[in-house]
């Protein structure tokens, strides 16, 4: 019941930026937990931030890059992504948890030159 769209990808050099976001719809008064994951070519998917009311929590590769925020009016999560490095390219997916289910949207490119 709840639909996650992401945008805001795309090609950046490395040290630059990118803002994604992730709208939300349906049953968006469920959602407890969102969240950002990655997925590498050849990869597995890897968690990059949650954001739970006050709580949030990073991985370490991205701590003190990346900011997860929440605008619950807009219904809408961003990643703000700063001091990009190649590493960081991937396909970025907004994660929702209720308590029935997670959802995940389609995904978003971002990729980083060097």
């Amino acid at each position: 019941q709840v639909q996650l769209v992401e945008s805001g990808g795309g090609l950046v050099q490395a040290g630059g930026s990118l803002r994604l976001s992730c709208a939300a719809s349906g049953s968006i008064f469920s959602i407890n937990t969102m969240g950002w994951y990655r997925q590498a070519p050849g990869k597995q998917r890897e968690l990059v931030a949650t954001i739970t009311g006050g709580r949030i929590n990073y991985a370490d590769s991205v701590k003190g890059r990346f900011t997860i925020s929440r605008d619950n009016a807009k219904n809408t999560a961003y990643l703000q992504m700063n001091s990009l490095k190649p590493e960081d390219t991937a396909v970025y997916y907004c994660n929702a948890r209720d308590y029935r289910a997670d959802y995940w949207g389609r995904g978003t490119q971002v990729t980083v030159s060097s």
